[in-house]
């Protein structure tokens, strides 16, 4: 057994105590003529005779908690909490010091390592061949929080280096602007981009709370030379459960639905193509492979569905597509609970179009 350690207190930083073993004492005597001589001649004390005196408390007192750590060890213990020292009266008129405490069994406290990350999607695009941030990953260790965006690499350039501000909003529509963060990349011809992190000023105990990220790049680097986007990005208006349900069908960097009016088609990546065109020109995709093959358009119903002034209009227009037989059987019952639903509690809630509207399109990308 090691030192034992000792505290007046009942606890030693960075420490836990994890047994108590019980009250310990230890005691030395002193002799009975001792205090008499002390009070008696306190006044005419020479300094010497004083400390005479003194040395011979110190030693007791010494001696005593010597004859404690004695008593913890022979318990088990490698600590004793709550000592004090104390004079009393023993047997046979002698005079004593005893000291004591509790003796317990301690050790010590593990480092706590906490860490926090959260991965948003990017809010805003720009709708042109760049360097395409996507995603952003907030990671706090320690309380030191990095960030690090993804970016999409389209035509797979190598890219050496972005520089970027970012705005971060929280649930309570606070933003936070990171000005001028400069990322690069371990592999850095590649479709998709992973920047290295980067340390930012957001505390840790704040990334929970982040709802939102804007990336606005303002230069990047390639083997050709610097370049700077000629054209702002382009704010998503998806809702979000609209978005992610988006992505996770149509990769990361989705952020429009497909829709064509005869002239011009819009790709997912959110680029307008012009009819004809069998693939998009920022991302490649093939408008074939964007036609969902569930019978019937279901975007279009959606885009009917949108600005509607309730959900009872809603419910017309799905009845208008149930009836034609253009929605298949598997979707009929769970579109028409969603309407169902809607209408309940739109008498007490007020306004549930977008609600509904939200929860037919997750129906279809699920």
């Amino acid at each position: 057994m090691g030192e034992i350690m000792l505290t007046t207190g009942s606890s030693f930083e960075g420490y836990e105590v994890v047994e108590y073993l019980g009250f310990v004492n230890g005691q030395i005597a002193l002799s009975s003529n001792f205090f008499k001589d002390l009070s008696s001649n306190l006044a005419e004390l020479t300094t010497q005779e004083s400390t005479a005196f003194t040395n011979k408390l110190e030693n007791a007192s010494e001696n005593a908690v010597e004859n404690l750590v004695k008593v913890a060890a022979g318990k088990g213990a490698n600590a004793i909490i709550g000592v004090e020292l104390n004079y009393t009266g023993f047997s046979n008129n002698a005079i004593g010091t005893v000291a004591s405490g509790t003796a317990v069994i301690i050790r010590k406290k593990e480092a706590i390592h906490k860490v926090v990350t959260s991965k948003i999607f990017v809010s805003n695009y720009y709708n042109m061949l760049m360097p395409r941030p996507v995603e952003v990953t907030l990671a706090g260790e320690d309380n030191v929080v990095k960030i690090a965006p993804l970016f999409y690499n389209y035509n797979q350039d190598e890219i050496k280096a972005v520089r970027c501000d970012i705005e971060l909003t929280n649930y309570y529509e606070e933003k936070l602007l990171l000005q001028g963060i400069d990322f690069v990349f371990e592999r850095n011809n590649v479709t998709k981009l992973q920047a290295d992190f980067v340390e930012c000023k957001l505390p840790m105990k704040d990334i929970p709370l982040i709802k939102d990220v804007k990336v606005y790049v303002k230069k990047y680097v390639t083997a050709k030379g610097v370049f700077a986007p000629d054209a702002d990005p382009i704010d998503i208006t998806l809702s979000k459960r609209g978005l992610d349900g988006l992505k996770d069908k149509r990769g990361k960097d989705a952020v429009e639905r497909y829709k064509s009016d005869g002239t011009t088609w819009i790709c997912n990546c959110g680029y307008i193509n012009a009819a004809g065109d069998e693939e998009c020109a920022i991302c490649g995709r093939k408008e074939e492979d964007l036609k969902v093959n569930i019978g019937f358009n279901y975007e279009e119903m959606c885009d009917r569905m949108k600005g509607l002034p309730d959900v009872s209009a809603m419910k017309d227009i799905l009845m208008g597509y149930i009836k034609q037989g253009a929605i298949d059987a598997k979707y009929r019952m769970e579109l028409l609970e969603i309407m169902e639903s809607g209408l309940q509690y739109e008498k007490t809630r007020g306004d549930m179009t977008e609600t509904v509207l939200e929860k037919v399109l997750k129906v279809f990308e699920n």
